[in-house]
């Protein structure tokens, strides 16, 4: 699973750890990490195997282990972040933007779905209109035969 993280300094050692920011639950879904949770000492779990200089404050992506206690790999996490800013804040989609589109959205399927309701009573009462008229035209005939000399 991939986590947002920060390096962080912890204990008097100066050792190097991972703040946990966000999780990602899907290819462009992540979800804020609610405890903040810490691994510790990143150094010697990752090893030789990164392959950039870990400094307090650096931002990582972090591939972990489901249970968060090993660290499979690290990304320096600045290209990601430039991606999102490219892709959605140099376009001018806020999450105030998001937040409107997402209620005009819901506002058409309303709209559609009182339409849609529409549609059928009106198909109900053409329906049963049609019955009528041709009961009626049934009724018509047999009146028009029971009149007619025999």
């Amino acid at each position: 699973m991939f986590y947002l993280a920060q390096i962080i300094k912890y204990g008097i050692s100066g050792k190097l750890g991972l703040k946990l920011l966000a999780s990602q639950e899907a290819e462009h879904t992540w979800v804020l990490v609610s405890d903040r949770s810490a691994i510790l000492d990143v150094e010697t779990t990752i090893g030789d195997r990164c392959p950039f200089t870990l400094a307090e404050g650096l931002l990582v992506l972090a591939e972990l282990s489901p249970d968060c206690c090993q660290v499979y790999s690290l990304h320096n996490a600045t290209d990601w972040v430039m991606e999102l800013v490219q892709t959605y804040l140099t376009s001018g989609i806020t999450p105030l933007f998001l937040q409107q589109e997402m209620e005009r959205a819901e506002k058409w399927r309303q709209t559609l779905t009182l339409q849609t309701q529409e549609l059928s009573r009106r198909a109900l009462e053409v329906e049963a209109r049609r019955e009528q008229i041709q009961a009626l035209e049934t009724n018509v005939r047999r009146e028009q035969e029971e009149d007619e000399p025999g």
